[in-house]
């Protein structure tokens, strides 16, 4: 296979150098046809001018280079020259910094050899590390970007959606529109490792050690953040089936409330007693439209049974943040009519039960 590395850079001149000899040692003991891809941002140090002279060196160090755009949009260059024009079977994404060890590139190169598609050097699998020397703020920006592509953007399988070393398949690459991800910073890597899982890649982590850098300067800035944030919303909003499905079963469940609790107060109950009756009718439809249609894909470890008791656990939760809603309102405005307060604890409740059936009695069997 021809395996294309793509280093991206901007003012990298220190590092660049010794990467390239690093990873020149790592490529004579694999067997495959490798090479190495610097896109450039026309850095103002002079890192393309040190790449050229590397290359008299090193036949298989390949430079383009570009306007300062962003990550994402450095690598979808990188991506698209080393499929057209370097014909990759494989491509690397590492940085130049030396924060990932040229040494585990072949461990990455091995699980694509095994019949990975997408495999991601993680630091937060069993084995991997971040620096013991990183402060509060630096690891909680590290965490909660996890978290956030992991529960809002819902690729909840994988531990490390942020990792910036990685290897993918082209047959992948080249079943995603980059123009259709909408983002040229850091959330790149979110964008297209949510993809490629939506297009049924198999994705593996191994552990790798994640290392500071020790020459240049981090090129993390607050508008990446921001668009990080933003573009997981905008996933979550735009692709995700399992949110569809839950907020159509949630708009049923609404009816069917309502009707239960106007049934009970044809028949007479007292609506204290009729809106906790109603609740738990539309919490069992709830459930079982959304174990037999908005998460039947997912292959749970746990039998019928089991997700059942789970459920009702959550159901038990659910009526407690739904019916002290509808409490509260009722004491505090008791000349509004029955089916307002009702009304207004569906919500709260509705969000209860997304987020813990959805991480807990529905959780995929890959989650960890």
């Amino acid at each position: 296979m021809k395996v294309v590395v793509i280093v991206p850079t901007y003012n990298e001149r220190s590092n660049i150098g010794p990467l390239v000899e690093a990873l020149d040692q790592q490529f004579a003991t694999l067997a495959h046809d490798m090479h190495i891809l610097v896109v450039d941002d026309n850095s103002p140090d002079g890192t393309a001018a040190e790449v050229r002279a590397l290359q008299t060196r090193f036949p298989r160090l390949h430079l383009i280079e570009g306007r300062k755009a962003g990550l994402g949009a450095a690598y979808v260059r990188g991506m698209n020259h080393a499929m057209d024009a370097l014909g990759a079977d494989v491509v690397f994404e590492m940085d130049a910094d030396f924060s990932h060890r040229p040494e585990d590139l072949p461990r990455l190169m091995a699980e694509i050899d095994r019949g990975a598609d997408f495999v991601i050097g993680s630091r937060y699998v069993k084995g991997g590390s971040i620096p013991a020397n990183w402060g509060l703020m630096r690891r909680l920006n590290s965490l909660g970007g996890n978290i956030v592509a992991r529960y809002v953007a819902g690729i909840y399988r994988v531990r490390d959606c942020t990792a910036g070393f990685r290897a993918i398949r082209c047959a992948v690459l080249r079943g995603i529109d980059f123009s259709r991800l909408r983002v040229q910073g850091y959330a790149f890597q979110v964008a297209l490792l949510h993809a490629a899982v939506t297009n049924g890649a198999r994705v593996v982590e191994i552990p790798v050690d994640f290392i500071d850098r020790t020459r240049g300067e981090s090129k993390l800035g607050f508008a990446d953040i921001m668009e990080f944030v933003w573009n997981a919303w905008w996933i979550r909003l735009q692709s995700s089936r399992v949110f569809i499905k839950f907020a159509l079963v949630g708009l049923s469940g609404v009816a069917v409330n309502l009707g239960a609790f106007a049934a009970f107060l044809a028949l007479g109950m007292n609506k204290f007693v009729a809106s906790p009756l109603a609740i738990e009718v539309s919490i069992v439809s709830n459930f079982l439209l959304n174990n037999y249609w908005t998460f039947r894909w997912r292959k749970t470890r746990d039998r019928v049974r089991v997700k059942g008791l789970k459920f009702n656990v959550v159901s038990l939760v659910a009526l407690g943040v739904s019916f002290s809603t509808f409490a509260a309102v009722s004491s505090l405005y008791p000349a509004l009519p029955p089916w307002v307060p009702q009304l207004a604890g569906i919500p709260p409740a509705m969000l209860v039960n997304y987020f813990l059936n959805s991480y807990w009695t529905f959780r995929h069997a890959d989650a960890s």
